[in-house]
């Protein structure tokens, strides 16, 4: 399964964090000449997003956007909320509704995206 991204919204509605966590790579290097010479074609294969949402500290949002067939979303912006109230929130020099900039933050949420990919969902214990 594939989480595509995770975004931290503050109260205002302005974006403190931004990870992208599945970027897929280009196949070829694509190049245009004028006039563009575009060809539709229908493809059975839909793009599908789950989207899900907590809301947090004082109206601070946490949204994860992943496949639909992940698992576990829930418990996972439970453990990101969590990972946000022990490395931001108490870290001396974050300031509340402001960027987050903090690398325990992002090694943190990185290691617990690789675990929800890698099992689908959290346990009780994590």
């Amino acid at each position: 399964m594939v989480i595509f991204s995770v975004y931290v919204v503050n109260k205002a509605g302005g974006l403190i964090y931004q990870y992208d966590n599945y970027v897929p790579r280009a196949e070829a290097e694509k190049t245009f000449s004028y006039p563009l010479d575009f060809v539709l074609k229908h493809h059975d294969e839909k793009v599908v997003v789950s989207f899900g949402q907590r809301d947090g500290i004082r109206g601070i949002k946490f949204i994860v956007l992943a496949d639909p067939r992940q698992s576990g979303i829930d418990a996972l912006l439970r453990k990101i909320y969590e990972i946000y109230s022990d490395f931001a929130l108490k870290n001396p020099f974050y300031s509340l509704e402001m960027p987050i900039r903090c690398e325990l933050f992002d090694q943190n949420l990185k290691g617990a995206l690789e675990i929800a990919e890698k099992a689908g969902n959290f346990g009780a214990g994590s």
